[in-house]
């Protein structure tokens, strides 16, 4: 009896705007104000650079996804090009970042309720907020989708807003009750484009890199999209744009408006914003945005571990039961499995300071692990130019400069990992990230006659794991296997 597999029901409009709502992180709201602290106007070549190398990252992904649609995600691929240990090593890692994401969210959302509900107890919303994302995730995957576009939607509108309104008051020289006047020279005239100098610039990528976690989720949800050949390039070619208006354009209006030096850290830049433009409303505003859009957040850490994690148990990396399906194709044991992980966010809030301020440090080094995984797809582009030339030949959606391009993101990364060095916290966090990776190699020792038990035990069952539309009776025979 031929076994369900995940179907491909997602839209083209599911995918732009999940490829939307990826490129769009909780950072940009909330984070900005620090990042502006510490580069100044240099902050828009920060975003500017991030943003191009992983649009390269985002163009070796969806050639590799291309060349087999039997690739589900880049933990495939990884396995099918690097070998069997990097399904397993890619397919994990990428497990924990979205988990350790996800309890990021429940704790910061619990907050944010708290703002219009002071007297509920923390736990509440955080309870509610599971309960919520996988009552809606358990049906369909278009579900997923549909959920995903309407937060998407809610950031889209929430940063135009700003855009528009920070671009009449630049028009209008709008004058701020401090005197200062919103000027483009605003950008340059205070201390320069550089005015915290060169370790001043190096400083902004500590955290603006985290702003773009999740860019690859499109990558995700590749694997349930109907006609990938035709919108997932769409979907990847469309981040550019987005970038320069979502993030540079965002920044530069607020940067213009206001000089970099009077901008507060500690507060959303949004907010004083819409403050400046006289809406009294704004701090409700932006806080409905970011509480959506850590919700979306959530829900996307929910949907692309529980498919990371049917993955790997299709192909015996991880539990077979993790592999069952319900009757409209969703991993059900898998999103269980994940949802269970992130009630741990509901312990953290009643831990005390000391492990809130532990806690910061796991969510860095999950974004540390983020660039392992972006790394690992472009050492799996370079593993396929090398063994599946006429795969490359053949493509209709080249990653531009192939190789070259690989080479400089790669040392890109090597940079980015050099600049996490010079801060404290994040150089703590680059000490003890390769704990996680000495963890998952004696996992992958120890586990490995139960691995390879669990692989025979699919292939004696037949089990057909290929992503296919619902007038697709049979899969592909083909399927790679890691």
């Amino acid at each position: 009896m031929a076994r369900r597999t995940l179907s491909r029901n997602l839209s083209n409009r599911h995918l732009q705007l999940i490829a939307i709502g990826g490129a769009i992180g909780t950072g940009l709201f909330m984070g900005s104000g620090k990042t502006i602290s510490l580069a100044g106007p240099s902050i828009l070549l920060v975003y500017a650079l991030i943003g191009a190398m992983l649009f390269f990252v985002m163009r070796a992904l969806g050639e590799l996804l291309l060349s087999n649609l039997n690739y589900r995600s880049f933990a495939d691929f990884a396995g099918d090009l690097l070998g069997p240990w990097a399904t397993f090593f890619t397919g994990w890692t990428y497990w924990l970042c979205w988990v350790v994401t996800g309890v990021a969210d429940v704790v910061a959302i619990s907050g944010y309720v708290s703002f219009w509900f002071p007297d509920l107890p923390l736990w509440v919303p955080a309870v509610l907020l599971i309960a919520l994302l996988l009552a809606l995730n358990l049906p369909t995957v278009r579900n997923f989708g549909e959920i995903e576009f309407w937060f998407a939607l809610i950031k889209i509108v929430a940063i135009v807003a700003l855009i528009l309104v920070g671009a009449y008051m630049l028009v209008t020289h709008y004058q701020s009750p401090s005197g200062d006047i919103a000027q483009v020279s605003n950008l340059w005239s205070h201390g320069g484009f550089f005015p915290t100098g060169f370790w001043g610039f190096i400083a902004g990528f500590q955290i603006a890199v985290f702003a773009f976690v999740g860019i690859e989720l499109v990558g995700t949800a590749a694997a349930e999209t109907h006609d990938p050949h035709h919108n997932l390039p769409k979907a990847i070619n469309s981040i550019p744009w987005r970038i320069v208006i979502f993030y540079l354009g965002a920044l530069f209006v607020i940067l213009t408006v206001t000089p970099w030096n009077e901008v507060d850290p500690t507060q959303s830049p949004f907010v004083n914003m819409f403050t400046l433009a006289g809406l009294g409303i704004a701090a409700h505003v932006v806080n409905f945005v970011v509480l959506t859009s850590a919700t979306s957040s959530a829900n996307s850490g929910i949907y692309s571990t529980s498919r990371m994690t049917y993955g790997l148990a299709t192909q015996g990396d991880a539990p077979f039961w993790l592999s069952q399906l319900n009757k409209r194709n969703v991993p059900v044991n898998a999103l269980f499995f994940s949802c269970v992980f992130l009630l741990s966010g509901v312990i953290l809030l009643y831990a005390g300071d000391s492990v809130i301020g532990a806690f910061t440090l796991v969510t860095t080094i999950s974004a540390v692990l983020f660039i392992f995984v972006w790394s690992i797809i472009l050492f799996s582009y370079l593993s396929y130019r090398r063994k599946r030339p006429e795969l490359h030949e053949a493509s209709a959606f080249r990653m531009p400069g192939g190789v070259v391009s690989t080479y400089i993101v790669l040392a890109f990364f090597v940079f980015v990992l050099w600049a996490l060095t010079q801060a404290p916290d994040t150089a703590l966090a680059l000490a003890v990230t390769p704990l996680w990776f000495v963890l998952l190699a004696l996992a992958y020792w120890l586990l490995r006659p139960r691995i390879r038990a669990n692989a025979e035990r699919l292939a004696a069952a037949g089990v057909d794991i290929s992503p296919r539309t619902e007038d697709e009776p049979g899969a592909q025979d083909d399927a790679p296997r890691a």
